[in-house]
């Protein structure tokens, strides 16, 4: 096998999860920058870079190159295992914050707050002095952990960064799994958290990787490979599965709310071009107006056009439309909106052969309101025309040959 091959295969496990997660820190980004004092939005932000920059540096070029610039073999590992316990203390630092932090009257959250910060922070510390004092003068890319396990001050240097990450991800994983029993939740965010729950289980899984590939050195055994061969793969899909977590809410309700707007758009097309026939023009929009926008100007201008026919709506015609609709079986809301689409093609076709200023062609002012409000069920009417025409044909009966349904 081509070692370049072998190579590249080695190193996707880190480019991948550093393109997703850079992805959702996009996608945060403006929202942060937005709303930079909201606590949360500053802790998810902290832990999306954080964990780009622990796949960065954990990449054997990168180690490589951090190793030979500054010329102490090695140094990327305290680096590294800095950023790692790190992304460990902000996963503490996010879920604190998620969970009520902003609202927080009693202080507790600031308390914990300060308490993790101080706790990760002393162990980052501790990481460089027990680097300082080891002797690790053989640089290793990809093997550290087990090369060294047995090193003094080295064994306790990785020992210390497993322990952090490990008590951080625990913590994190049994507060987001409480979080989802609970009821209430967006059903987009309920799966972003399981997810995330996901996730962080995972990285259980790599941490007992490390361990145990450790352990296995201090008893005298080689299983090197949990730590270089299973464990990235591991550590990348619960990367993959935490920024999934992250971009899932958001791109969740963002599509939705898309969704239902083009969904809103396409209902009222019908009645929208049929109104359009008698007032003329079209809804205005501007050239990349937003789905949002094309939607409230659509709503308005139909309802516009329906004030403009309301002198034309023939209320007797309605209810007998309704009368007939009933009778044909329908349910009340449905015979209702029968007898609106009714009532406006014909306001329409009387709009047409009507001047506007022609004052004979008043009918008794009609109550309009239900009608402005059911705009979208009358425009799904009226891509029914075969029940239209049926409604037409009842109503044209008199009341009396009308059989009972």
């Amino acid at each position: 096998m081509d070692p370049s091959h072998f190579l590249a295969g080695i190193y996707i496990s880190f480019w991948i999860p550093i393109a997703v997660l850079a992805a959702a820190l996009a996608i945060k980004l403006p929202s942060i920058v937005t709303l930079w004092k909201d606590p949360l939005l500053r802790a998810v932000g902290g832990l999306l870079v954080l964990a780009c920059a622990v796949f960065v540096c954990a990449a054997p070029p990168t180690i490589t190159w951090t190793n030979r610039v500054t010329g102490v073999p090695n140094i990327s590992a305290p680096l590294l295992y800095s950023l790692v316990t790190a992304f460990g203390g902000s996963c503490l630092l996010m879920i604190t914050t998620w969970r009520g932090g902003a609202t927080d009257r009693s202080g507790a959250t600031r308390r914990a707050t300060r308490w993790i910060v101080g706790a990760y922070a002393g162990v980052i510390v501790a990481l460089w002095v027990l680097f300082a004092l080891a002797d690790a003068p053989v640089e290793r890319i990809r093997d550290l952990d087990t090369y060294y396990a047995r090193t003094p001050f080295m064994r306790e240097l990785i020992v210390l960064y497993l322990l952090a990450h490990t008590g951080a991800c625990l913590i994190t994983s049994k507060l987001i799994w409480n979080w989802i029993r609970t009821d209430g939740l967006d059903v987009w965010l309920r799966g972003g958290l399981k997810f995330l729950g996901v996730g962080y289980t995972v990285n259980l899984v790599y941490d007992a990787t490390k361990a145990v590939a450790v352990g296995a050195r201090w008893s005298g055994h080689d299983l090197d490979w949990l730590s270089t061969a299973l464990a990235p793969p591991v550590a990348s899909l619960s990367a993959v599965l935490i920024a999934v977590g992250f971009i899932l809410p958001h791109a969740g309700q963002y599509l939705h709310r898309r969704a239902r707007t083009r969904l809103g758009l396409w209902r009222l097309r019908p009645l929208y071009r049929l109104v359009r026939t008698v007032v003329g023009g079209r809804a205005p929009v501007r050239l990349r107006a937003t789905p949002e926008l094309r939607l409230m100007r659509r709503e308005t201008f139909i309802r516009d056009a329906l004030l403009h026919l309301a002198r034309f709506l023939d209320e007797d015609r309605r209810r007998t439309a309704y009368e007939a609709a009933v009778a044909l079986g329908f349910e009340a809301g449905r015979a209702r909106a029968l007898a609106h689409a009714v009532t406006v093609q014909d306001a329409v076709r009387t709009g047409r052969r009507t001047r506007r200023d022609d004052v004979t062609a008043l009918l008794v002012d009609p109550d309009t309101g239900n009608l402005l409000a059911e705009i979208e069920a009358v425009s799904r009417a009226l891509r029914r025309p075969g029940d239209i025409r049926a409604v037409r044909a009842v109503a044209a009966v008199p009341a009396e040959r009308v059989p009972a349904r």
